[in-house]
């Protein structure tokens, strides 16, 4: 792990973490073919990369839901007892997630609010690659499924023998997932984003993926909604000398152990910590059945960030964004109101980031690389949408129309002026004033400007020069 010291006064810095941030050029490139291909032919395109890039492809993609069903018969029942907590405890979580219609009404009569509504499908992608993820079928699915939406299917591709995985449909099984289908890739996400022959289109896409499906979840956003563009995953532990190295050194692996690619960052006020910390993985890591890739991770993306006090510890915190933050300090939970960015926050030496991935409840799909400064969680909130309603009665109208007039003359609109002002003549002559139709349109500029706004003054720059 590279290791950065701070000395008072300074601070990190974005150039010391040397993100390399937007995804490589040549994968979008591929990503969007791929999806254009599959956009222009169907279903055989579908085939084509799945046996080019999966190395098998099933009569259908379409799994009959007695396989899917039959999964739940084909695992450990301590997994399936696992797997039916996380499940309880997700569902728990995400109902208190569900924002509600709303509505207030004003002193004139006029109604305003908002109406949430589900959106109608989603797909959910779920990796098959190196590793398998039950865990994300319910953290994707269970919030659209709490939202309301009626339609949730999930992609995932199959290994090279053409099987799927029996955890990961046992999973979509115990979620509720209403189609699954075997495809993965960039071409899956095509194949949902426009729909193929045999795989209906969606409105939304969720779930993490490999570099070619975020950069093609990325290429159809807005032709459908997607919920973010999630790179390699991240863990950042912000500790102290109370610090177990130990512990922090495991709570670092986890991370690791997810993709070379992972990026795992150490802050910590202890000069001492970093190094044993770094003794204890080198005693952990040689046990770990992925020692390849944790090391792999580990040493090519792994940051340790020693600070000269805690407010700038917490200033980097804040400045990496990660998607995981683990607090190992004592009264962790009194820090927690500064913490500006992060995507989930595990307060104190018992709060293992794990339990977050799988059984805590909230969820584990969330912002990376630094996108914790603007992103969310996914959560029910990203399979509902939200419309405004507005209902004015005359008296609002009356009391409302000089604003919009003045204001429509200000940007130079001026049938959205008429527009408010052909009302506002009903509303003060009765509808007896548009019994001539030809006689309401005629030298109407006054109905929509009732006056001429004076001039605005003008305000100059100094130094300002014309071309």
């Amino acid at each position: 792990m590279r290791k950065i010291i701070l000395a008072a006064g300074e601070r990190l810095t974005l150039q010391d973490l040397r993100r390399t941030g937007a995804l490589p050029r040549e994968i979008e490139e591929r990503a969007q073919a791929i999806v254009d291909d599959v956009r222009e032919h169907g279903d055989e395109a579908v085939r084509s990369y799945c046996l080019r890039f999966d190395g098998a492809c099933p009569d259908s993609f379409l799994v009959p839901n007695e396989v899917v069903e039959g999964a739940l018969d084909m695992v450990d029942e301590e997994f399936l007892e696992s797997l039916r907590r996380a499940e309880r405890q997700i569902r728990d979580f995400h109902e208190r997630e569900r924002e509600q219609s709303w509505f207030t009404t004003r002193a004139d009569g006029t109604l305003l609010g908002v109406q949430v509504k589900p959106v109608p499908s989603a797909a959910v992608y779920v990796p098959g690659g190196r590793a398998q993820y039950p865990s994300t079928v319910l953290m994707d699915v269970i919030p659209a499924k709490v939202a309301g939406v009626k339609r949730v299917v999930m992609v995932t591709p199959p290994q090279k023998d053409g099987s799927l995985s029996a955890y990961t449909l046992a999973a979509a099984a115990l979620a509720g997932v209403d189609e699954v289908y075997a495809v993965g890739g960039a071409q899956a996400i095509g194949a949902v984003a426009y729909g193929t022959e045999t795989i209906p289109k969606v409105a939304k896409i969720v779930g993490p993926g490999n570099a070619y499906v975020a950069a093609a979840k990325r290429y159809v956003s807005g032709d459908v909604g997607i919920d973010m563009v999630a790179g390699p995953s991240e863990v950042c532990v912000l500790a102290d000398e109370t610090a177990d190295p130990v512990v922090v050194a495991a709570d670092l692996m986890a991370q690791a152990e997810h993709d070379p690619l992972a990026a795992c960052y150490l802050v910590t006020t202890d000069a001492t910590l970093g190094d044993a910390v770094l003794e204890a993985i080198e005693l952990l890591v040689s046990q770990s059945p992925r020692e390849e890739i944790t090391r792999a991770s580990l040493d090519d993306q792994g940051i340790i960030v020693t600070c000269a006090t805690l407010d700038a510890a917490i200033d980097a915190v804040n400045l990496i964004a990660p998607e995981h933050l683990e607090l190992h300090l004592p009264e962790a939970m009194s820090l927690v109101g500064r913490i500006e960015n992060a995507g989930a926050i595990f307060a104190g030496p018992w709060s293992s980031e794990p339990l977050g991935d799988y059984v805590a409840g909230p969820n584990h799909t969330l912002p990376t690389g630094g996108t914790a400064l603007f992103s969310n969680p996914l959560g029910v909130y990203d399979f509902q949408k939200r419309s405004s309603v507005i209902c004015y009665t005359p008296e609002g109208l009356a009391a409302d129309a000089p604003a919009v007039q003045a204001l429509a003359q200000a940007e130079g609109l001026w049938a959205h002026a008429l527009s408010v002002g052909m009302r506002r003549r009903l509303v003060e002559q009765g509808a007896e004033a548009y019994d001539d139709a030809t006689a309401a349109c005629t030298d109407v500029m006054r109905v929509a400007w009732p006056r001429e706004l004076d001039a605005p003054g003008i305000p100059n720059l100094s130094g300002a020069q014309e071309a």
